[in-house]
């Protein structure tokens, strides 16, 4: 046999498909996988002893919100490093409604605006996806597909206007929608409780839906709610994608707030009635009863209905204050009420620019210590800031994460939100948490069930061609690990400690992290989605 590029000897491999560990010896060629009998000897330039160690595809982390990560600064660089240690050698971003493109260059402004208090400044804006795949795709270690964001068509096309779409606004977003996922976008994804996804009503998602299913892409959703409605949120994300034809994926379900606490029982059932009425439905977790977002998203959505320029000014103003306490106690149809649901006491500061001695404190400890109510404190912060405030929520209950993960229709995701000061630990710790803690700790999955909710069943649901799997010819996006000793590092107070127990991760048949340590290989790029053949229609 020729010689070997990379040899990876001595392992048992799991190969993604669910099946369970046996040994065997991996090659690589040209950046292909070759699958060899164990202990083959063939002559190979670079050889890994895998003796005693696991080898898997490489995991795909199918929900981030890694869009705008590329960049020189020593920052930036620390956060790109913390998912490829954990052996994460595939990002999927564009998640909740949000992405950097499509977005026409008349229109970018306000979309800029949006982009920064999501991700941070400076947020660039995109107008097709392969200008975005050009930014993006300079010299990654790991790869990165996009979705297309709803938020960001609407904020391009309609602004943040609360009003329905006419039908020319409409047949523009369905347009740029259909051009980014012809030239490769890996899908649809809604942030209904956010603005200005908020304002969007069910014909409008549908419609969008539509041109997604016409790609065999999914339509992946953030729900309008997960909290006190998500049974109500749910059944209108099934009726988008069985209406438009779509496959649907449910981003990190979770019921959370007390209110909702259980209601996974439920939740899930829903989801497997759907599937066996025949609708191609799957979900995702992180696997932590905190999540994390903008604090923005904390306060009612009219208060961003004009923009995130018209926000700031806003919260400067008495009467708007008090309204947004009115709202916390009353509710507002149609929102997602976190705080409402839960307080301020379980709302903590992740990441800010300008004020970092606030970050990991909540924004009741805050308050209280400078003796303002927690609205004011909270506007007070968002102005200081411009608007770029991401927070922690502590609002779920462990049963329900362990119940979700559990599921045969859940894969694996971060929701990582990389950002500096104190961000969530699941950007630097999902995947170690669940190898480490629930499949040898708890014992809630088996090892080769794990790997395949992180592996092959991700690449089949974004049409990954040739990943997923360690099959011959399959791209080479490998993890060599300890099954005895891997564990996620990161904790709340150390957010981007890194994992332990996870030896060798391979991109594109390249060692990108040896032996713990991140090298200079840097074989990632952006990929370009194929369209599939259309998703299956439900029942009408």
């Amino acid at each position: 046999m020729a010689r070997l590029d990379l040899l990876v000897t001595g392992g048992d491999v799991i190969d993604g498909s669910g099946s369970p560990a046996r040994p065997a010896d991996v090659g690589v060629r040209d950046g292909r996988i070759v699958l060899l009998p164990p202990g083959s000897r063939t002559p190979a330039s670079e050889v890994v002893d895998a003796s005693g160690l696991a080898v898997t595809p490489g995991f795909i982390d199918v929900h981030t919100h890694s869009d705008l990560l590329a960049g020189d600064d020593a920052q930036r660089e620390v956060l790109r490093r913390a998912p490829l240690v954990q052996g994460v050698t595939t990002e999927i971003c564009g998640n909740c409604g949000i992405s950097p493109f499509p977005v026409p260059p008349e229109h970018a402004g306000p979309v800029r605006e949006l982009l920064a208090a999501t991700f941070g400044p400076p947020a660039s804006a995109y107008a097709s996806f392969a200008e975005f795949a050009d930014a993006q795709g300079v010299a990654r270690r790991n790869h990165l597909a996009a979705l297309v964001g709803h938020g960001t068509l609407r904020a391009a096309v309609v602004g943040f206007a609360q009003r329905r779409a006419t039908p020319e606004e409409m047949r523009r977003m369905c347009r740029l929608l259909d051009e980014a996922l012809a030239a490769g976008a890996a899908g649809l994804s809604t942030g209904l409780i956010y603005s200005p996804g908020v304002n969007a009503g069910t014909d409008e998602v549908i419609a969008l839906a539509r041109v997604a299913a016409a790609h065999g892409k999914p339509y992946v959703t953030h729900l309008r709610d997960e909290m006190s409605q998500v049974e109500s949120a749910l059944e209108e994300a099934v009726e988008i994608a069985t209406a438009a034809g779509a496959a649907l994926q449910v981003s990190h379900h979770k019921t959370a707030g007390r209110r909702a606490w259980g209601a996974t029982v439920r939740t899930l059932a829903r989801l497997e009635r759907a599937r066996a009425e025949g609708l191609d439905v799957t979900c995702d977790v992180y696997p932590y009863t905190a999540g994390s977002t903008a604090l923005h998203a904390m306060l009612p959505p009219w208060l961003i209905a004009d923009g995130v320029p018209a926000m700031l000014t806003a919260v400067a103003d008495t009467a708007v204050r008090d309204r947004i306490r009115t709202d916390l106690v009353a509710g507002v149809p149609g929102w997602e009420n976190t705080v409402g649901n839960g307080g301020w006491d379980l709302i903590r500061v992740a990441s800010v620019a300008r004020n970092t001695d606030a970050q990991g404190q909540t924004i009741a400890e805050l308050a209280a210590a400078r003796g303002v109510d927690p609205v004011d404190y909270a506007c007070d912060l968002l102005a200081a800031e411009r608007g770029d405030v991401t927070i922690l929520s502590h609002s779920m209950h462990e049963d329900d994460v362990r119940r979700v993960l559990a599921s045969r229709l859940t894969m694996l995701c971060s929701d990582g939100v990389p950002k500096g000061g104190r961000p969530h630990p699941r950007w630097a710790g999902s995947f170690a948490r669940v190898l480490g803690h629930y499949v040898r700790d708890v014992g809630l999955l088996e090892l080769a069930e794990a790997v395949h909710k992180m592996t092959a069943m991700p690449a089949r649901r974004f049409g990954l061609p040739e990943r997923g799997l360690l099959a011959d010819g399959y791209h080479a996006d490998l993890v060599v690990l300890d099954p005895q000793r891997v564990a996620d590092g990161a904790t709340y107070d150390d957010p981007l400690a890194p994992p332990h127990g996870v030896r060798c991760v391979v991109v594109g048949g390249r060692i990108v992290v040896d032996g713990g340590e991140v090298t200079d290989a840097r074989p990632g790029r952006v990929l370009a989605v194929p369209d599939r053949q259309p998703a299956r229609p439900g029942p009408r």
